[in-house]
């Protein structure tokens, strides 16, 4: 009767050979999948690769503040241009595009 220790020492070896094996193919498959790759016009997108976009992606928005040619969608935080505007005593309905 074969012990446990001894097919683990089996295991082992054979997977050494199965690295081994791997490592001396591996070049002649990456070749040929490149061959077919090239040979029928092969996309990322064909074998799987690019993922599908999100539905309802982002537009942009228009923006709401203007001054010059700084402008603000009035989203997210004020730029400095608006913040130094408000800062000086100015209104923010004073920058808002007409």
């Amino acid at each position: 009767m074969v012990s446990f220790l001894e097919i683990q020492e089996q295991i082992k070896a054979l997977q050494q050979q199965a690295d081994e094996l791997k490592k001396t193919e591996l070049d002649s498959v990456i070749a040929e999948v490149k061959s077919k790759v090239q040979q029928y016009g092969l996309t990322a997108k064909d074998l799987g690769f690019v993922t599908a976009a999100k539905k309802g992606s982002r537009s942009a928005v228009a923006p709401k503040y203007a001054k010059g040619e700084d402008t603000w969608t009035g989203r997210g935080r004020q730029p400095k241009w608006v913040a130094d505007h408000v800062a000086a005593g100015g209104k923010l309905e004073d920058l808002l595009i007409k």
